[in-house]
């Protein structure tokens, strides 16, 4: 029988995958591959590598199990030519296939060069739809098509009626949509108390083997692995996936925008990884908390919260990644020029809200989605830092950084490049904000009430000196005109002054510190 070569990628992890769909597993060679190019291309975070090349082998078992013949290219395999579209073509060579069948990969360039290999073989093939995602790509440009503006909340109606999540006799139970404003309370001066104690993962035979490869592999790159403790495979995620429905998620809507010091995980899932690496069904985890809800385990609020973040962002991102790609990479339209601080890399600075958040990053490749977008990603968008830097930091330090994900999550929900098709509008906010929604402020020398002087919060300096900066291009945004307004409320001394502290924060940044 003619022979089928199968090339899974690193994030393509489920029997379900398309790939894998209606094959003779008697003449099919599934082709899997460590490339040193997915470490590199980017400085990735050492606990991001091994969760890939352990849920792989992990995988690579599973597969064998399953009467599948598995061609395995390990990181010390000889003549591993260490980039995904070159062990393709060497495996050509070696098997010489009649056809080859992928899943589409999940990012741009990958797909190109694979593809490239693929039509430049001669060898007939098919790139099949990831339908392990509820929207596929076409969908999304369907969903697009026609529309002036793009906004997730109106997918997500869509992706909700599609699916009949959260709804009743054609409309959203209790007759609303979403209930984003019971999701952004604080823990207040109490702190959030005592957690549950989520389940373990210690590193088994094949993660420990990992551990030593990446380590001896990628000495330079950033992250340590002593804290590694996160679900390789399906069974493990499943384990996660229970533990959170049934002890985090009841507080997961009221919390899920609080942070607090020493404290990475609160009420968050932890499943992001396991979901973009195919461990899990997107629609299995929203299923789960679902039922949470219909067996009284968890108020809607919670509920819907969740389900939002998987139904209703993960799949638009994915959409609008694909829409916009490549061009998303060279967007800029804030015209940011600033080099990314060396703190990010070193967690060493005085801001303690920075520190905090970035010293954790370094230790367990992990923050939460307001660490991201309102730590981090706010203090490099007033700063100005130039959008390739700060695109590259996030794909490199976080371990469920896939790009389909992390890049429009971070030039287009971050960091505004696109001026507007992705999100509403730029996401900027004073130190009062931080203050509110952690105990940041509490160990910090800078005040969020300042904007000038010795104790002036650089978050609140570069607030308004962002908005001063830019408010030409933002006076054409609706929803930027109360913080515009308040603007104008300021004497041009008080505005000089803020540039003026700015400027010397920026120096400082340049040389080095603050």
């Amino acid at each position: 029988m003619p022979k089928t070569l199968v090339f899974l990628l690193g994030d393509q992890l489920n029997l379900s995958i398309a790939a894998l769909n209606q094959l003779n597993k008697s003449n099919t060679i599934v082709l899997m591959a460590e490339v040193r190019q997915e470490s590199t291309k980017v400085p990735s975070h050492k606990v991001r590598t091994v969760m890939f090349l352990s849920a792989m082998r992990h995988f690579k078992e599973i597969l064998t199990a399953n009467g599948y013949a598995v061609d395995y290219i390990a990181l010390d395999t000889p003549d591993n030519t260490h980039t995904l579209h070159t062990e393709l073509k060497r495996a050509l060579d070696r098997h010489k296939p009649e056809k080859v069948v992928i899943t589409e990969p999940g990012e741009w360039q990958i797909q190109q060069d694979l593809i490239a290999v693929l039509e430049a073989s001669k060898v007939a093939y098919e790139c099949r739809d990831d339908d392990l995602f509820l929207s596929s790509v076409k969908d999304f440009k369907a969903h697009a098509k026609g529309r002036k503006q793009l906004r997730m909340e109106f997918f997500y109606r869509e992706m909700r009626k599609r699916y009949d999540i959260l709804m009743e006799n054609g409309k959203p139970l209790q007759d609303q949509w979403n209930f984003d404003a019971k999701n952004r309370g604080s823990f207040g001066k109490k702190g959030p108390g005592l957690l549950p104690i989520a389940p373990q993962f210690p590193p088994d035979e094949i993660t420990q083997a990992v551990i030593q490869t990446v380590d001896a592999h990628f000495p330079e790159n950033p992250g340590q692995l002593s804290y590694f403790d996160w679900p390789v495979t399906t069974e493990q995620a499943t384990v996660l996936l229970d533990f959170f429905v049934a002890y985090l998620l009841p507080q997961f809507g009221q919390y899920q925008d609080a942070m607090w010091t020493g404290q990475p995980y609160l009420y968050h899932s932890k499943l992001s990884a396991a979901l973009n690496l195919k461990l899990l069904n997107p629609l299995t985890v929203i299923k789960k908390a679902e039922q949470a809800y219909y067996d009284g385990q968890a108020p809607i609020e919670a509920v819907e919260g969740f389900i939002r973040q998987i139904l209703g962002w993960r799949e638009y991102i994915r959409g609008m990644y694909w829409l916009f790609m490549p061009a998303y990479t060279t967007m800029n339209f804030f015209d940011a020029d600033e080099p990314l601080p060396e703190l990010f890399w070193t967690g060493k600075t005085t801001m303690y809200c920075l520190k905090e958040t970035v010293q954790q990053t370094l230790d367990y490749g992990y923050a939460h989605h307001i660490q991201r977008l309102m730590v981090t990603g706010l203090f490099s968008l007033m700063l100005g830092v130039k959008p390739g830097e700060i695109h590259a930091w996030y794909l490199a330090v976080y371990l469920d950084a896939v790009e389909w994900a992390e890049l429009p999550n971070v030039l287009g929900m971050s960091q505004f490049v696109d001026g507007g098709k992705l999100a509403s509008k730029p996401y900027v906010a004073t130190g009062k904000y931080i203050q509110r929604m952690s105990n940041y402020c509490n160990a910090c020398h800078y005040d969020p009430a300042e904007s000038t002087g010795d104790k002036a919060c650089p978050f609140t300096t570069f607030y308004w000196d962002f908005l001063d900066r830019h408010q030409s291009k933002l006076k054409a945004n609706q929803r930027m005109g109360l913080q515009l307004r308040n603007l104008t409320r300021l004497t041009d001394q008080q505005r000089e002054a803020i540039q003026a502290k700015a400027k010397a924060y920026r120096n400082a940044l340049r040389a080095g510190g603050l």
